[in-house]
Parts: structure tokens; C-alpha cells; sequence
């Protein structure tokens, strides 16, 4: 007992002196100014996570250029003081310790001012959800006991739906509704806000797949929790980054917050067509990109791209759904090698990383975990998997590892690792594959099939733009497989086409019994697949499939 105590006393010794190490070399502390470094250590006590980043780079970068929205941008000291304004506004307006400001905006100087003026007053951050339809915003902020709720014009009736004291308007006009601009001039001749004595916690929701989206709550009030984010993921300091993930998704979320402690300039492009995403990258001369696979993949069919200038890309950083094998290697021939790919969860946060040698290497692999990062692969019996190959529950820790649900509950624990509900192997160099959802299995004939095996298959056929594979009800084999495909520009590839092709490359019981052409797949607003929306619609289609 005594010895299995000590031992973990030394691994957590040696994992702050790794997370230290790590947090060093990014450039996220600047060790020449050990004054600046000890200020952001007390920023992420007092403040917060949201609100350090721009609180030291107005210290490092003041007249840096922190955020370019359209036809605006701001420096890291203007922004740093609009939201100490705005902060001093709404501590008047009842966000404090122990309080929960909601965030329902686009991504823009308007929101980061409030997420960071928030954070700053101590209280609870939730970001809610722009896709969401009226009622589920107002279920959430009534679950979550939001007291101020910040606005876009264009949620006015959402907002209305919403029982809250306290409301302010970010971007655009609502009449009788105090606005953003109106709190910051308000703020700036007022008592600046008291510092809080402890940082308040974010809320971000989880995919919402099936049901009202859960809220996973995190708290992070040490500068090195970062380490497991940032160790496999080189972000250039002082770059320009445009990032086509939204804010209220820890994608986007995590990256925009790395790349401020950088002093970079945050280009918000979330909801951009592909071609204003080209347009945007080689007008700001991009170094760094963040974006979920599925954008990533419509960027690449976007035809003649090669005419958009990309050269200065150091970093695309992908995350949120899985990524496809065949986007992989189209996207390193396209950039080079500086695709890096994330998997994690909004509870787990960091499972693996996979860089730009580990997809050309095995262009379907989530990577490897970073070293302040545990991941290990459980089989039924809770007993761990080292053999390559042997697929099993995966489960990761590391010090972002999310409080809890808000509504109450966790993730299942073993040896204290959160399961990421995904199943997974190893392979013979170390490298972690994911196989597909706990719940996502196909069982046909008596032989299971992982859909991702397949839908990388389909991916891979030079006709095909996205794919989908499910299972729905069968009474002969318990479950059919089905392929929901979209065809590429000027495709006519058909459904026995799409079956020879996996036929020829798979074993036969993973052949699709039914292949239906749609012009897009079900996603949430990551870009995850709605699985279980495609398996609803094909349900009770018993017809052979359609050309």
C-alpha cells in the first residue's frame, strides 16, 4: 500500500515537471519575464482560463493585433480593457462568484469580449449553441441557472424564450435592450470589478446527438493542466490564425485560447462558405487553421484550390469527429506535412494526438497520447490491453478531464480513466486506432462490423464526397448494413458500383445490403454524424438499394 502511495506521489511529480517542460517550450510562458509568468499564474487562480490568454498577451504583445472580424480588429490591450469594462458593468447586472452568465453569439470581438468579461467577474461561463432551436436553449439555461444571458440581435425571439433577469445584446440592435457597447462606455467610468477569489468553471455542451445536450462543466486553475492540449501541437507564436470552428465547441475553443497565450491573431470563420474559407486564409496570410474534419473535407473539394495561396500554413488542427483516412492524405499532399489531428471528447478533453508523420504513416490512427496524458484500452473484464490489434473500451485522464455533467452524473472511471464511450485498438508502434462508438457496432449474421472500417473504404473511392454507414433491423441477420453515400461534383457512381468497391477490399459480410445517394449527411454543428438520424430514416426500408 505504502509503496503503490509513494509512486503515484512520484508519477505526479513527474508528470508537473513533463507539463512544465511542455508549457516552457511552447512559448505560453515567457521565462525571460518570470514577473509575466507569475502574473498568469495568478490570472488562472483569480480570472480564469478565458480571461488569462488576453490578460497576458496584452502584458507580452499589447499592440498585437488579437482578433480581425470583418472590417474590425482590436489589439490584446484593447480587448483586455473593453472586457475589465464590461466586466465592471455586469458585476452591477448580478454576474459574481458563484453566478452563470450565458453566451448565445456568432464568433467575433462581441462574444470573446463577453466569455472573457465574464470570467472575469468569477462567474460560470456557459456557451451555448448557436444551431439549437429556441426551446432547448431555454431548457438548457433554465437547467444551467443563468442569471445574464448575452445575445446576438438574431436570437431575439430565443432569447425572449428565456427566463433571465439580466440580458445585454452583443452584435446588432433589440429595442429596450442594453447593448454590449452600452455596458463597456458604462464600465470604463466605473469601479473596476472586485477580482474573484477563486476562477469560475466553463460549460461546454456535449454533442447532443441523441436528446437535450448534456452540460460537461471543467475547471481549470493551473497554467501546466494545459500541457496534455499543447505538447503534440506546435501553433507558431505571434501567427495568424483562422479558425472555422465554433467557440462554443472545445475545437474551436481550446485553440483560439493556446493561440491568444501566443499573442496570435484570432480570425473568426465559423459558418464561412469554402471559398471564403481559401479567401480568408490567403488574404490573411494564415499560419495556423482549426476546423472539424468535415469542413476540412470540403475545402479540399473545392475545385482548382490549388489557385489560393496557402504557403504560410505551419498548423491545421482538426478535431471534433473522426477523420477520415482518404482526407488525411489529401490534405498532406495539398498543405505538407502540418495536419494534426486531435482525439478527445468534451469530457475527457485529450485522448491522443496524431501529427503529420503519424498520419502518413497510418492515415486512419488517432495518434499517439501525449505524455502528461494516461490512455489505455480495457476489455470487458475491466482488465487492460497492451497486444496490437485487440480492440477493447478506451479510456484517457489527464488534469482538462471535465468535473462532471451539470444536470448530475459522470463518465464510467476505470483505474480512475474516464471512458471515452469509443472502442479502440493499439498497433505494433505504439499508435491508437478508434474503431468505432461503444453503441455503434453493427452485428450482422452473427459477425460484428465497425462502420468506420467501411465508411473509410467508400471515402476512398474517387466518385464518393462523404459516407455513412449504419445498421438498421434485418430479420434474417438481426442487422443490415447500410451506406448512405454523397457523390462527388458530377458523379454518377451507382450503388452496385459503391458495393464491387467494398466487396473487392472487404470481407463480404461488411458489404452494404442497401446504398442510398443523398446530397448531405445529417451533422451537428462539430461536424459530428448524426448516426442515429439515418438510422431512424432507414429503418423501415426494406427495398434493395437505389443507383
Amino acid at each position: 500500500m505504502i509503496t503503490t502511495h509513494c509512486a503515484d506521489i512520484v508519477d505526479a511529480a513527474l508528470r508537473t515537471a513533463r507539463s512544465a517542460l511542455v508549457v516552457a517550450r511552447s512559448g505560453v510562458a515567457d521565462v525571460t519575464r518570470p514577473d509575466h509568468a507569475l502574473a498568469s499564474v495568478i490570472d488562472m487562480r483569480t480570472i480564469g482560463p478565458l480571461a488569462t490568454p488576453v490578460a497576458s498577451s496584452a502584458r507580452r504583445y499589447p499592440d498585437r493585433v488579437a482578433v480581425i472580424d470583418g472590417d474590425r480588429s482590436i489589439s490584446y490591450a484593447e480587448l483586455d480593457a473593453a472586457s475589465s469594462a464590461l466586466a465592471a458593468s455586469l458585476v452591477k447586472r448580478g454576474s459574481t462568484q458563484g453566478r452563470t452568465v450565458g453566451v448565445l453569439c456568432r464568433d467575433g470581438i462581441g462574444s470573446m469580449e463577453a466569455m472573457i468579461a465574464a470570467s472575469k467577474t468569477g462567474a460560470r461561463v456557459v456557451l451555448l449553441n448557436t444551431a439549437m432551436a429556441g426551446p432547448q436553449v431555454a431548457e438548457i439555461v433554465a437547467r444551467e441557472n443563468v442569471t445574464v444571458l448575452a445575445y446576438d440581435a438574431e436570437f431575439s425571439p430565443i432569447a425572449e424564450m428565456c427566463a433571465v433577469p439580466n440580458r445585454f445584446v452583443v452584435n446588432g440592435d433589440t429595442a429596450g435592450e442594453e447593448s454590449v457597447a452600452d455596458l463597456i462606455a458604462e464600465g470604463v467610468t466605473s469601479a473596476p470589478a472586485p477580482r474573484p477569489k477563486r476562477p469560475g468553471s466553463m460549460v461546454l455542451l456535449t454533442g447532443g446527438t441523441t436528446g437535450l445536450p448534456k452540460g460537461a462543466e471543467r475547471s481549470v486553475r493551473n497554467p501546466l493542466d494545459a500541457a496534455g492540449l499543447i505538447e503534440r501541437i506546435p501553433l507558431p507564436r505571434c501567427g495568424v490564425v483562422v479558425c472555422a470552428a465554433p467557440l462554443f465547441h472545445g475545437t474551436g475553443l481550446s485553440q483560439v485560447l493556446y493561440s491568444m497565450s501566443l499573442g496570435s491573431t484570432i480570425v473568426p470563420a465559423a459558418g464561412r462558405s469554402s471559398d471564403e474559407l481559401w479567401e480568408l486564409i490567403e488574404r490573411h496570410r494564415a499560419t495556423s487553421i482549426v476546423l472539424v474534419p468535415t469542413i476540412l473535407q470540403r475545402l479540399l473539394a473545392v475545385p482548382d484550390h490549388t489557385r489560393f495561396d496557402a504557403s504560410r500554413v505551419e498548423v491545421i488542427f482538426t478535431a471534433g469527429s473522426l477523420l477520415p483516412g482518404p482526407v488525411a492524405v489529401a490534405a498532406l499532399e495539398r498543405f505538407g506535412p502540418v495536419l494534426y489531428n486531435l482525439y478527445g471528447s468534451s469530457e475527457v478533453s485529450v485522448v491522443s494526438v496524431a501529427t503529420p508523420e503519424d498520419l502518413a504513416a497510418a492515415p486512419t490512427t488517432a495518434g499517439r497520447p501525449p505524455s502528461v496524458v494516461r490512455t489505455r484500452i480495457y476489455d470487458e473484464n475491466g482488465r487492460e490491453i497492451t497486444e496490437p490489434g485487440l480492440i477493447g473500451s478506451i479510456h484517457a485522464g489527464s488534469a482538462l478531464a471535465f468535473d462532471g455533467y451539470t444536470g448530475g452524473g459522470t463518465k464510467d472511471r476505470i483505474d480512475g480513466l474516464l471512458a471515452t464511450g469509443d472502442r479502440g485498438h493499439w498497433d505494433a508502434d505504439g499508435r491508437l486506432f478508434v474503431d468505432g462508438r461503444d453503441d455503434d457496432m453493427i452485428v450482422s449474421g452473427g459477425e460484428n462490423v465497425y462502420p468506420g472500417e467501411v465508411e473509410d473504404l467508400i471515402l476512398a473511392h474517387n466518385d464518393v464526397l462523404d459516407a455513412a454507414v449504419v445498421g438498421t433491423p434485418d430479420d434474417d441477420f438481426g442487422q443490415r448494413l447500410v451506406a448512405v453515400v454523397v457523390r462527388g461534383a458530377g458523379s454518377t457512381v451507382t450503388a452496385d458500383e459503391i458495393r464491387a468497391h467494398v466487396k473487392q477490399n472487404l470481407a463480404r459480410y461488411k458489404t452494404p445490403r442497401e446504398v442510398h445517394f443523398v446530397d448531405e449527411l445529417p451533422r451537428a454543428a462539430a461536424g459530428k454524424l448524426l448516426r442515429r438520424t439515418l438510422v431512424e430514416r432507414y429503418r423501415q426500408n426494406s427495398n434493395s438499394a437505389q443507383p
